[in-house]
């Protein structure tokens, strides 16, 4: 059976949760959450740039896969499978998709944005 609700607390199975789509954006799937945290994975597909842009929630990011041009405070270093990078809060921060792949992300505290 598949949800696209996420839990918050407990044990969850990847496969019990759906990919949701973001017209402009990445494809993500939030996994567990707390309000002090939020686990998600997102898709990205090749060429797919988000905006320089900046929020209040410390972010910490793990790539699985692809590669990513990130930029974070005016520093911007290609990262590939196995990097990370920590946003910290309200720091201007974009991505570029250099090639298809996947990045893990925690927020904290969550982005309420992205569970309505």
């Amino acid at each position: 059976m598949s949800t696209t609700t996420a839990i918050r607390a407990g044990h969850v199975k990847d496969a019990d949760v759906d990919w949701v789509s973001v017209p402009g954006d990445t494809t993500r799937k939030i996994l567990v959450y707390e309000p002090e945290m939020l686990l998600m994975r997102n898709s990205f597909t090749t060429g797919l740039q988000t905006p320089l842009h900046k929020h209040p929630h410390v972010q910490a990011s793990y790539v699985v896969s692809g590669r990513f041009e990130i930029t974070i405070d005016g520093c911007t270093e290609e990262m590939g499978p196995g990097d990370s990078f920590l946003i910290q809060s309200n720091l201007m921060h974009a991505a570029k998709c250099l090639e298809a792949g996947e990045i893990i992300e925690v927020f904290t505290p969550i982005r309420e944005d992205f569970l309505s």
